[in-house]
């Protein structure tokens, strides 16, 4: 049965359960933060200060990972997850990207809020 074990293997190999080491440049953390936060000052900006909004920043098992979740006043929080390339970070994530996220998640939260209400009159089909 040690097959079915995902933390099964030989001794002193990466266990299938551990994420590969990613190491990024100091320069591509901190581009890659200053992308979060400029996702979440976007999105702040499309709600209003009820709506809590963070981020975080981990390391997966496909490389760097960033969060970004709102919390709407009533109903469930929402979240976007992405896991930039080592080389895009180099380039910059495009602002049309990260706008595109933004936009996403205010308008997914204000629903959250709609929807927990219960006064929405769908607009169309």
């Amino acid at each position: 049965m040690n097959g079915n074990n995902p933390y099964a293997g030989a001794p002193g190999v990466t266990n299938a359960g551990e994420p590969a080491a990613v190491d990024l440049s100091p320069d591509q953390e901190r581009r890659l933060r200053r992308a979060v936060a400029g996702i979440v000052s976007r999105t702040e900006s499309y709600l209003p200060d009820s709506y809590a909004v963070g981020s975080e920043l981990s390391v997966g098992s496909n490389g760097p990972q960033a969060t970004v979740a709102v919390n709407p006043p009533a109903g469930h929080p929402v979240s976007a997850g992405f896991t930039p390339d080592p080389d895009e970070l180099e380039a910059g994530i495009a602002d049309a990207d990260t706008d595109e996220v933004a936009r996403g998640l205010a308008a997914s939260a204000a629903m959250q809020v709609m929807d927990a209400v219960g006064d929405v009159t769908p607009t169309a089909k």
